[in-house]
């Protein structure tokens, strides 16, 4: 009885620390709770993997062919994926400012899409929807430059981990877009692309001035045990919520395919999705309060200095050491003023930008920070493109064209929005296996990421050549194992170019890797899919679409379009093998010893500093004490 009653005594003791204003302030300052609003950010911000649940209205609304949709399905990933534009000016301003330009292209761009869809505007052009898409798209690599790549920064040594976790929320995004979109206005596809325009803006302007860098500071705690480590435990929470969500949007998904659910229905289904989306907060206030309380208790035990008396002998050494290093020191200091003063002006920019350019050939060891140029025009960077385009246009090209593929294979209109929150689900669980699986595996094993990445492609043929035969009720199978492969395939992509080409200039670099995916998905999703296509539904349709039908029905609509996205895939698994050899003696090392060396150096200065300060202190008293 006593022992629950101390039990009670010490909760509310928590309780009552936890429940003030200054624990609050500490919170919504912390690093963690701008993790949990990178997380909620990321989670509103892959709109454009549910292309294919609104493509269909998009298509009779405006009256489009198969071609023009797979066009503004292009200009949609093109908006989505460069992002070099975001990259750059995240290098020269607060993660703030661009998460607030992409709030409010998000905004402009999907709502006079969804103005142009309903009505309420005239049928504009399709070059001036394929630039609403492509700004409306865009936000999203605004929204991935400021919260993500803040994220990897603020924790370098757990940057596969955080790339998983981030890049499965984005997974995710879809199926949690799908639920609420039906919560909100019932199975109405015209007001998804409503929530599509406002939703994310409104969350992005929320956490805006949540999201910044922080210094990296890798503290100890008192057993021993690195911070790092800590990191991990609190990301693995992350993860098994995410698990949880995943598993209850999968659940609802199949509930809802079985039966036939209500308004009220899918709005308590939401309510229960925002209660577990909001978990993580949970986490944050545990370690915002286990770093109050490590802070507590080192106020108490204020920190001892031992300085240890010297021998005569010794004490005599020292002084000659140090008068030498004194008169050293001294001669050096003004060698040095004299060369300074006599060293010439600073070289004009002209001089700065050749010396880049004499440099830009001459790159650093792997695992060093490139420059943008260095990275650019770099074999490896060529090579990890090629795959890139290879393997994720393939994936994003099945992805877009899901809706028409399900159509052509007669399957309801039920399975095919289940096709698309299947992907969304495996497109989660893709990211955040590649991501804790590559880092587990890199730390015990050294096994590369490179290597990992061709596995990926490899699987991916498996989900291509399902769709190229039509194997009956194949689709379910295919839509798991294409929505895993592209999900897997961005956090191998993010990591290997942080990993090879360093984190100075990661924000350019990582949107430049995304640069690939809409030129895979332009020449196999536009070129080869949409064109062959329109050419079958033509032979249907008595040789012409012109006013007419432009629908496909057979599995012959996309076997030849998915037997060469097949090839193409093939030849990107075995382009990164040539990654993988040309880094294998990189991966063979410890690839985060610079980060824990610079840490260390840091504090080692800093108790140094401290050291010193006290001496100083201690000869400035034994001198007063001398005179008096």
């Amino acid at each position: 009885m006593v022992t629950a009653e101390s039990g009670g005594g010490a909760a509310a003791a928590v309780l009552r620390e936890v429940a003030t204003l200054r624990f609050a302030r500490q919170v919504v300052l912390g690093r963690w709770f701008m993790v949990l609003a990178c997380l909620l950010i990321l989670s509103a911000s892959g709109a454009t993997y549910i292309f294919g649940i609104y493509s269909k209205v998009l298509k009779t609304s405006l009256g489009y062919d198969q071609q023009t949709l797979n066009t503004l399905s292009f200009f949609k990933d093109l908006g989505a994926n460069v992002g070099v534009i975001s990259g750059l000016i995240n290098e020269v301003t607060p993660p703030w400012v661009v998460l607030a330009m992409g709030a409010a292209m998000n905004l402009a761009g999907y709502l006079m899409i969804y103005l142009a869809i309903d009505g309420r505007t005239a049928r504009p052009p399709v070059w001036l929807m394929c630039i609403y898409i492509c700004v409306g798209a865009n936000s999203q690599s605004f929204a991935n430059t400021g919260a993500l790549v803040t994220c990897v920064k603020n924790f370098p040594e757990s940057r596969g981990i955080v790339l998983g976790l981030l890049k499965g929320f984005v997974g995710l995004s879809g199926a949690i877009f799908t639920q609420l979109y039906l919560a909100i206005y019932g199975d109405d596809a015209k007001s998804l692309v409503l929530l599509i325009a406002w939703l994310p803006a409104a969350i992005s302007i929320l956490f805006v001035h949540t999201v910044r860098i922080m210094p990296y500071r890798p503290s100890r705690r008192r057993d021993g045990g690195a911070s790092a480590a800590t990191s991990n435990d609190a990301f693995f929470c992350f993860l098994y919520i995410s698990i949880a969500l995943a598993v209850y949007l999968l659940t609802m998904i199949v509930v809802q395919n079985q039966t036939t659910f209500s308004h009220t229905a899918y709005v308590v289904s939401a309510t229960a999705l925002l209660l577990v989306l909001f978990l993580p907060l949970v986490v944050v206030i545990k370690q915002e309060y286990r770093i109050k309380r490590e802070l507590d208790e080192s106020l108490l035990e204020p920190p001892t200095v031992t300085i240890e008396k010297p021998t005569t002998a010794a004490a005599a050494n020292a002084a000659m050491q140090m008068s030498t290093a004194s008169t050293t020191k001294t001669k050096t200091e003004a060698a040095t003023e004299e060369a300074s003063s006599s060293a010439p002006a600073p070289a004009p920019p002209s001089s700065c930008l050749g010396s880049c350019l004499k440099h830009m050939f001459s790159p650093p060891a792997q695992g060093e920070d490139y420059s943008i140029l260095q990275a650019l025009v770099s074999v490896d960077m060529l090579v990890l493109f090629l795959a890139t385009i290879c393997g994720v246009g393939g994936t994003l090209t099945a992805i877009d064209n899901m809706g028409q593929i399900g159509q052509s294979l007669g399957y309801p209109a039920k399975s095919i929005k289940t096709f698309i929150s299947l992907i969304s689900i495996w497109n989660y669980a893709g990211r955040v296996t590649s991501g804790f699986a590559s880092e587990i595996f890199l730390t015990r094993y050294k096994f590369p990421r490179p290597m990992m990445l061709t596995l990926v492609l490899l699987l991916a043929c498996v989900g291509h050549l399902l769709i190229a035969f039509g194997v009956p009720q194949s689709l379910y199978a295919a839509s798991v194992i294409i929505g895993f492969c592209f999900g897997a395939q961005w956090p191998l992509l993010f990591a290997i170019i942080s990993e090879v080409f360093g984190l100075k200039y990661y924000s350019t670099l990582y949107n430049f890797g995304s640069v690939a995916s809409p030129i895979g998905a332009y020449v196999l999703n536009v070129r080869v899919a949409g064109y062959l296509y329109d050419v079958e539904a033509a032979k249907q349709h008595g040789g012409s679409l012109s006013g007419g039908d432009k629908t496909c029905l057979g599995v012959q609509c996309f076997r030849k379009s998915f037997l060469i996205i097949t090839a193409a895939t093939v030849a990107g698994a075995l382009v990164s093998l040539i990654l993988v050899w040309r880094t294998r003696k990189f991966y063979r090392g410890d690839i985060y010893a610079k980060f824990r060396d610079n840490a260390a150096g840091d504090q080692a200065a800093t108790n140094g500093n401290f050291i010193a300060a006290t001496e100083k202190k201690s000869a400035i008293v034994n001198d007063d004490d001398k005179k008096g």
